[in-house]
């Protein structure tokens, strides 16, 4: 499923608390994004076509929810990065972060750790 940028900006609210109304949804980018109501129920209808949340009609207004998991979007776009620029390879992804961002020593722990653990996997 594609979302864009600005969707993924409305998908992050309603992952992190839903169901969520428009005006939830407005109240929650206040000082991210600065949008007026009508361009977060743009968004949210975008994303209701696409199947990622779903409404539930509550009086006069409706509360969204996800559908799409934010675990299964992370996994799609992060795969979807690693094989468009570096090939399906992660090592050359971390190799460039590495040099175009210092890399601080508890995210070297971080890393040794993950591939002691996948070592320790096999």
């Amino acid at each position: 499923m594609s979302i864009s940028e600005a969707e993924a900006v409305v998908m992050d609210v309603l992952w992190q608390r839903h169901p969520a109304s428009a005006e939830d949804v407005v109240a929650a980018l206040a000082g991210r994004a600065e949008w007026a109501e009508p361009t977060v129920k743009t968004l949210l209808n975008r994303l209701l076509n696409k199947g990622a949340i779903r409404a539930q009609k509550e009086g006069r207004r409706y509360l969204y929810s996800p559908v799409l998991a934010r675990e299964a979007w992370l996994a799609e776009q992060s795969t979807g990065l690693v094989d468009r620029v570096f090939g399906g390879r992660v090592a050359p992804l971390v190799a460039h972060f590495s040099e175009q961002r210092k890399l601080s020593p508890a995210d070297i722990a971080d890393l040794k750790r993950l591939i002691a653990e996948l070592d320790d996997g096999e």
